[in-house]
């Protein structure tokens, strides 16, 4: 076998850590080999070969050094000019990596054409020709080989790059390998790997090739198997798609092979599904394939039971020996045997909840993030602040905490996002009676599949009575002073509002620490903050709006029920909002930006972030710096995403508000601005109570009494419902603003390289990293790696910026994987009336029809007056949008979410709870929002 030194290498001598040398193919397979796992034998032809073949421009050629070094570097040409694209797109989208744009296509096609071309015009070098020849003739005389590329950015944990390059089945002579050899070095450059490689943001001049040579398998039998069901997240549970012949027909979906799901421990088939199997690829004497069509193929299964499970049996080795999840490349020769041809992670399941291994039996995980409308990942530092939170919350009810720094049992992350273990949630009948509740107003797609996991057998009710519920919650609202909150709204309302009013401004003079505080003193006031002051203005505030809404449950009842949609209307322009409070704010400083003359100009004609270095050095025109800066004294602690200590508040990058104001002033009709809409919504619903009030006093004066109170307390306390969240941001503003200084210790003590670095650190890396010492890599990676903080870093950031990308995140997740939202359930309901007619929760009433527009992130984005925003979800950071959007389409939330709250008060027709909406609609598309019957139709 070749020397492990030149540039051929032998799969026995090939590794996992060789990624660079030989590819995540041969590196897979070496690993495969080296467990003793059936791999049929072979070699490599690293990425050494391919460097030194692009080099040198066709060595094997009689050409002058000068004409080898120009082919050089046209390639490089190639790579800079590659780069440059991906520099120009990330410029326009903001953001790194992702999102290439349909006019950036063809330019990218031109330039891998090219790059092919430079490959194909030159032969292999002599000496690598030669060393291909050798480690041929070592496999056996003529023998029949797969040649398969092995790019250094392909089946790794992040990315597949399944079918990117290209591979060449049943190549027979040392002449068609080394050929092959070439065609798979050119596949690197084809068109569609070299848009996934831009799609993903891979530096061009980082790739290359190396090239995997084995032994063919006259397979009578081959296929896919997954480790995990791709489709439902459930780990230890085989997924083999199957067809006779050469595995190629089931790899490029030219076949509908048989589908097999198997219990890999148990070898149980737990579904089979026959495909007509009509394609079969085979291979040829003295070389190639062929494709045969075979019409009755399908009448029988091309695996038997026992050889599924045998295949399930091997794929839980494969797994185990990596350590997660494997798509593999499988097939059966003509003496039965398996074989293994390819292994790569499955790049698409969603990460298990950290704490679930430890944990026995099924467990059942809710999102909070997606609860709070966050679909992208939270920081390292967000995440601490929430364990700290979450902990002071679970010793308020009395649980046992062992340390909050870790946060209460039932906290867990997983994908860099918050959920909460609802096991005991599930087995409890008090808990299945009020959670989807709750839900159903937050966010009504959460409730639904809360109620099918409950019918699920493996949560079955244990426990039937309240009282373990009542011993944790009675002493945490007696202590909150819940019940005299309550009773003084009841009776006092006025007075309850004042007294909250004034907790909440002493709330935030509360949260400041001294001036000259030590780093270390910082550091630690915002951990007292989080663990000791944001929690209790929760049930402080919390048990008015609760009161309010239960004002407008029991003023339905008193009319009769079934008034879903004229209790909406008594929510329209409701006063106490903060959220609503800033809108308006932010729409009369537009309003003063508009009647001048150069506070206009600088709006309409600049870019929003060009305004916001002028505004940061105190340049703009002197109205809109003024405007803008008082607007900040009071609202710049809010930011998109919020909740996340680690994200930029507006008061630190004003570009999104200065997007919003510039969006205002494109706004021409009057009766559209936002002011007069609020009013008008007001006035609709003082008519609204009126009109209700005079329906149940027809019924009894009594009756219209108790109703008109019950609205007058609906209305003045249901818009406190913003007011927990908004004092809790507040209070993540300042503990951001302390740990900003905390971070710049660190930045100028060379610990870490930006003093945003430290929200990629937690509360002891900090600590750590003050006190000069090192940390090892806590929170998730490998401690026994002693890390500087700079490395942990930049590790954290590179896998922040991965989570990023993530497009779909599970609401519910069991911790075997299954995502029982992408379960089938079995039933479907009757279609809809009109083709493509999308479903949802009624959110806010009435019909408009306009364009959608699709926003996945309100920074910077562009919505004109009268589209209909499409969202995944909102918080109070895209709420500006609202004032001039005509209708609200989102993918989550229930009748009582933020959203929706907005929606109602604003007056526009809204849907929630839309799955996934934002794939389904597209920009430009025209839609008919109807918010009471909760549907959203295309046309």
């Amino acid at each position: 076998m070749p020397d492990p030194l030149g540039p051929v290498l032998g799969l026995e001598h090939v590794r996992s850590a060789m990624v660079a040398l030989v590819g995540g193919k041969a590196a897979n397979l070496g690993e495969l080999m080296s467990a003793g796992l059936p791999v049929p034998d072979g070699f490599c032809l690293t990425t050494e070969a391919y460097r030194l073949a692009t080099a040198r421009g066709g060595q094997g050629l009689q050409v002058d050094g000068q004409q080898e070094q120009s082919a050089g570097r046209s390639l490089a040409s190639v790579h800079q000019a590659l780069n440059e694209q991906a520099r120009n797109r990330r410029a326009r989208n903001g953001q790194a990596g992702n999102g290439t744009a349909h006019g950036d296509l063809p330019v990218l096609a031109a330039l891998a054409g090219r790059a092919r071309d430079l490959i194909g015009e030159n032969p292999v070098p002599r000496d690598i020709a030669a060393a291909i020849g050798e480690a041929y003739a070592a496999l056996g005389e003529n023998v029949p080989v797969a040649v398969r590329s092995s790019a250094t950015a392909e089946d790794l944990p992040s990315a597949s790059f399944a079918g990117q390059q290209d591979t060449y089945l049943n190549v027979v002579g040392a002449a068609a390998v080394v050929e092959a050899v070439r065609n798979c070095w050119a596949s690197l450059w084809t068109d569609r790997a070299v848009s996934y490689r831009a799609e993903l943001g891979i530096d061009a001049s980082t790739v290359a090739l190396a090239v995997v040579v084995q032994r063919m398998v006259d397979a009578t039998t081959a296929g896919v198997m997954f480790t995990a069901n791709p489709l439902t997240g459930r780990r230890q549970q085989a997924v083999i798609d199957a067809s006779p012949g050469l595995g190629e027909a089931v790899v490029s979906g030219s076949v509908n092979p048989d589908h097999f799901v198997v219990d890999p421990s148990t070898g149980q088939i737990l579904e089979r599904r026959l495909g007509d199997k009509r394609l079969v690829v085979r291979p040829l004497p003295g070389g190639g394939t062929e494709t045969l069509d075979v019409p009755n193929a399908g009448t029988d299964a091309c695996l038997t039971d026992s050889q599924a499970a045998d295949l399930a049996r091997l794929g839980l080795r494969v797994e185990q020996h990596f350590g997660f999840p494997q798509d593999t490349e499988w097939a059966i020769d003509h003496d039965g045997r398996l074989w293994l041809t390819q292994s790569r992670p499955i790049t698409t399941l969603y990460p298990l909840p950290e704490r679930a291994a430890a944990r026995a039996g099924t467990r059942v995980y809710l999102c909070f993030s997606l609860a709070q409308g966050l679909t992208r990942p939270i920081t390292p530092m967000g995440l601490a602040a929430f364990r700290l939170i979450a902990s002071s919350v679970a010793r308020a009810a009395r649980f046992d905490v062992p340390d909050p720094r870790n946060g209460p049992p039932p906290y867990v992350e997983a994908g860099q996002r918050i959920y909460f273990d609802l096991t005991t949630v599930a087995r409890s009948t008090t808990g299945r009676r009020i959670v989807p509740r709750v839900f159903d107003v937050m966010e009504a797609r959460s409730a639904a599949v809360l109620r099918r996991v409950f019918e699920d057998p493996r949560f079955s009710v244990t426990n039937r009575t309240p009282i373990g519920l009542l011993r944790h919650v009675v002493p945490a609202a007696v202590h909150a002073r819940a019940p005299e909150t309550l009773l003084r709204a009841l009776f006092r309302p006025e007075a309850a509002l004042r007294r909250v009013n004034r907790f909440s401004r002493e709330f935030g003079k509360s949260l400041e620490l001294g001036p000259g505080a030590t780093p270390g003193e910082r550091l630690e006031h915002a951990e007292f903050l989080l663990g000791n002051r944001l929690f209790p203005i929760v049930p402080a505030v919390l048990p008015l709006p609760a009161l309010g809404f239960a004002m407008l449950g029991l003023t339905g009842k008193l009319l009769g029920g079934h008034r879903w949609d004229d209790l909406q209307k008594v929510l329209r322009g409701l006063p106490n909002n903060v959220t609503t409070e800033m809108d308006l704010e932010l729409w009369r400083l537009a309003t003063v930006v508009r009647d001048d003359g150069g506070s206009s100009a600088v709006l309409r004609n600049q870019a929003p972030t060009a305004l916001a270095e002028q505004y940061n050095a105190g340049q703009l025109p002197a109205v809109l710096q003024t405007g803008l800066a008082r607007f900040m004294d009071r609202y710049g602690q809010r930011a998109v995403a919020e909740i996340d200590v680690g994200m930029p508040r507006w008061s630190d990058d004003p570009t999104h508000i200065l997007g919003v104001l510039a969006n205002y002033l494109r706004l021409e009709d009057s009766s559209l601005a936002p002011d007069v809409q609020f009013s008008a919504a007001e006035e609709q619903a003082k008519e609204t109570v009126e009109r209700l009030v005079g329906e149940a006093r027809s019924r009894g004066r009594l009756r219209g009494m108790v109703v008109r109170a019950a609205l007058r307390r609906a209305r003045l306390f249901a818009g406190l419902r913003e007011l927990p969240k908004y004092q809790i941001v507040v209070g993540l503003a300042e503990v951001r603003h302390q740990l900003q200084q905390v971070g710049a210790a660190l930045a100028a003590a060379g610990s870490i390289a930006d003093p945003d670095d430290i929200f990629f650190l937690d509360f002891s890396e900090a600590r750590q990293g003050l006190n000069g010492r090192k940390t090892g890599a806590a929170g998730g990676d490998n401690a026994a790696d002693a890390q500087d903080l700079r490395s942990l870093v930049r590790r954290r950031r590179e896998a922040y910026a991965l989570e990023l990308e993530r497009r779909h995140v599970p609401r519910v997740l069991l911790s075997d994987g299954t995502e029982p939202e992408a379960v089938p359930s079995g039933g479907q309901g009757a279609a809809p009336a009109v083709p493509g007619t999308l479903s949802g929760s009624p959110a806010s009433a009435g019909t408009v029809s306009s364009t959608a527009r699709v926003i996945l992130d309100p920074v910077g984005a562009h919505l004109e007056p009268g589209e209909i925003l499409v969202a995944p979800s909102t918080d109070p950071g895209w709420t500006p949008l609202f004032l001039t959007a005509g209708g609200l389409v989102m993918e989550m939330g229930g009748p009582n979410s933020h959203g929706a709250v907005v929606a109602r008060e604003y007056g526009i027709p809204a849907v929630v709870g839309v799955p996934d909406a934002t794939i389904l609609l597209s920009n430009g598309q025209k839609i008919t929002v109807d918010g009471a019957a909760g549907t959203v139709v295309p046309g």
